[in-house]
């Protein structure tokens, strides 16, 4: 029991101590430094190797062409159609009138 008051006692001072208030009064706070320049941007990096090209599939084992079929045989021609009948020949027509003998009539048209 003797070291325990004497451990709180340590811990208290240690925790009271830690405390970041402001102690007193503070002096002016001084300007702040020029930023300096930015530095320079290293070379871009190489491009990478290409990748393989993947292996080409498996086409199988290689069959051969049939053979061509044989052409059918030519069908029967059909049988010829009977011809039809002949039609009337049609009725004669009249004769005409018989023309005048006598002199006919002649037209003279003016120039205009």
């Amino acid at each position: 029991m003797k070291y325990s008051d004497l451990i709180i006692a340590i811990l208290a001072a240690l925790a009271l101590s830690a405390c970041t208030g402001p102690a007193g009064p503070q002096g002016p706070v001084g300007s702040t430094g020029n930023t300096g320049n930015t530095g320079y941007t290293g070379a871009t990096g190489g491009q990478g190797a290409t990748g393989d090209t993947g292996a080409t599939g498996y086409t199988g084992p290689a069959g051969g062409q049939g053979a061509t079929g044989d052409t059918g045989a030519t069908g029967y021609t059909g049988a010829t159609g009977d011809t039809g009948a002949t039609g009337s020949t049609g009725a004669k027509g009249n004769t005409g009138a018989k023309g005048s003998t006598t002199g006919g009539t002649t037209v003279i048209i003016p120039p205009r």
